[in-house]
């Protein structure tokens, strides 16, 4: 697996790829790896002719008083993970290397990034548009694979690259969940025992909907109170600590409808002690 630490170093790797007429794999992570993030590189791997990783923690998307210094590095162990996964290569930059000094550009993210996620974290999806588009122009890519968890952050890469004709194909990959139902996450290791038995009630919730909507419910006031019953108020004990959202939208535009008539998505963002974890599920007929 090659290590490539510069822009330019990054830029001829890809473009010497894509040359010789081959399709090139984007997996875009901030470390920390998991065997979500494996499935992408799986997943890039099965549809493409070579695959790159890229490693890089973002702070243009952590809020002050969020977790950036905190947030896990695991660089040798990420490293040995990609190169078991059969990456062919992986982008480790500096963070002066993604914003050189004096760097003042930003991107306005669409639309579909201010609800939800865009209320809670309001500079989060600035710094998560502007990164994402840096990396595609830096490692100019065919397909890039990023996971369903994060499916705000999803519509909204997509969005981007539609209003700003990008080309490269988005591919969207399931949700990977540890045995006990808990989406897998970086963010998963600050858990404590007791924290993570708490976290469960969050996929519990999801798949009671899901449950309910593959049983013929399509009213999202019922579906909505489904949802509810394994988290606070409505659940007081072995429950998380707070709520941020709980709610069922449209899939494409995220914004409140009262009927599933074609897709919808359950989003969920929660604290549980000092941790904040987000989850979903897609609601679509089959």
């Amino acid at each position: 697996m090659k290590i490539l630490n510069t822009v330019r170093q990054a830029q001829e790797y890809v473009l010497q790829r894509r040359m010789q007429s081959h399709t090139v794999g984007l997996v875009p992570t901030m470390g920390a790896l998991h065997d979500g993030h494996l499935s992408l590189v799986a997943m890039s791997r099965s549809r493409c002719d070579d695959s790159i990783a890229t490693i890089f923690v973002n702070p243009t998307q952590f809020a002050p008083g969020e977790d950036l210094d905190k947030y896990p590095r695991t660089l040798e162990r990420d490293l040995e993970k990609l190169t078991n996964a059969g990456c062919d290569a992986v982008f480790i930059p500096s963070t002066d290397e993604m914003y050189p000094p004096g760097s003042s550009t930003m991107v306005v993210p669409p639309k579909v990034a201010l609800p939800l996620e865009g209320k809670f974290r309001p500079e989060h999806f600035r710094g998560v548009a502007t990164v994402v588009l840096k990396l595609f122009q830096i490692l100019p890519a065919s397909h890039a694979f990023f996971g369903q968890k994060d499916f705000q952050q999803l519509r909204v890469i997509e969005t981007m690259v539609d209003d700003l004709n990008v080309p490269i194909e988005i591919v969207s990959c399931p949700i990977v969940r540890e045995a006990d139902g808990l989406a897998m996450s970086s963010r998963n290791r600050y858990l404590n025992v007791d924290e993570r038995q708490r976290s469960l009630c969050l996929s519990q919730a999801l798949a009671e909907v899901e449950a309910a909507f593959k049983g013929g419910q399509r009213e999202v006031k019922t579906l909505t109170e489904i949802l509810h019953r394994h988290l606070p108020p409505a659940a007081n004990t072995n429950t998380v600590d707070r709520v941020d959202y709980a709610v069922i939208v449209d899939s494409q535009s995220l914004k409140p409808i009262e009927r599933i008539e074609s897709s919808a998505v359950t989003l969920l963002a929660a604290h549980v002690g000092t941790t904040r974890l987000i989850d979903n599920c897609i609601l679509r007929f089959e």
